[in-house]
């Protein structure tokens, strides 16, 4: 498991050892601190692994899997090192499916609703080809993702390997990072310490906002599959970023206000997947909606503030 200490990835550790998979972690550490594992060091079938992907790795014996999370996914994060953010998708992308191959097992690859950018269809489906600033700031990120595809197809056609490509869209939850600049640990964080609501642009623009544990199944749906993708998996309700603010308040009680602020560069405007493919081909939709997810996400944040 490739990104094991972020988000997504200690969620994914957390669900394939409660399997029973046996897990090995692996992560440069350079936007975690491997606080997100800590419920995992005691477990016999969970071993870590600090190395940088873009630098190579190696685990010994029998390997089935190799899924890469490895990448900062947080607007700062990727903006404070945009060259190690395009190494690790390019070269590291490269290294881990040449692993893969080498051991004969199956590659995810996590991608990113990102590479649609600002989308002219909606909702996106995956044969749509994106709208991409690829010389913007945010294109460090959008790009490594999409040579990191394009590098999955490529070793299909030329060496045959096993990929599986997911499009992720917007994933909310427990462990959120509060300073990832993510728009609802920002408002729920805010709301719970009393501070404005930040919201950019006149909050018109919309997200669709999959809860971790659907996302999660939604991933290893498409993990155990044969399905090489890419395939979105997010849930398709849509909300503008008022909307979400508006239930942030009314479930945290919070007495906050909504200031405004410009919109940054680049920003999408719209973001909906089809899921048409998942729900077809993986038999998954999501089943937690916006308030049954927030209320968790409140209910972590609060303890843990």
């Amino acid at each position: 498991m490739l990104g094991a200490s972020g988000f997504l990835g200690s969620h994914l550790c957390d669900y394939l050892v409660a399997r029973g998979d046996d897990v090995v972690g692996i992560d440069d550490l350079s936007s975690s601190t491997g606080t997100n594992l800590q419920s995992l060091k005691d477990k016999t079938p969970f071993s870590f692994l600090k190395a940088d992907i873009s630098e190579g790795f190696t685990v010994d014996g029998v390997v089935d899997a190799v899924l890469n999370f490895a990448s900062p996914a947080s607007p700062p994060r990727y903006l404070e090192m945009p060259i190690h953010t395009l190494r690790t998708g390019s070269q590291g992308t490269e290294n881990a499916i040449r692993f893969a191959l080498e051991k004969n097992a199956r590659f995810i690859m996590a991608s990113t609703s990102e590479v649609y950018g600002d989308p002219s269809v909606s909702p996106q489906p995956e044969s749509y080809w994106g709208n991409v600033n690829s010389i913007g700031e945010r294109s460090c990120y959008d790009e490594a993702k999409r040579y990191s595809e394009a590098l999955c197809m490529a070793f299909w056609r030329e060496f045959s390997a096993d990929i599986g490509i997911v499009r992720i869209f917007n994933t909310y939850g427990p462990r959120l990072d509060q300073n990832d600049g993510r728009v609802v640990s920002n408002f729920v964080c805010q709301a719970l310490q009393g501070q404005d609501l930040t919201v950019y642009g006149d909050g018109s623009q919309t997200r669709s906002f999959c809860f971790v544990d659907d996302e999660i199944r939604g991933i290893v749906s498409l993990l155990d599959s044969k399905e090489r993708g890419p395939i979105n998996i997010g849930n398709p309700d849509e909300f503008t970023m008022l909307e979400l603010a508006d239930i942030v308040l009314e479930l945290t009680k919070s007495k906050s206000q909504i200031v405004y602020r410009p919109l940054p560069s680049d920003d999408p405007l719209q973001r909906r997947p089809d899921i048409t493919k998942a729900r077809e081909l993986l038999g998954w939709e999501p089943a937690i909606n916006l308030r049954e997810g927030l209320v968790q996400t409140i209910d972590w944040f609060r303890n843990t503030l």
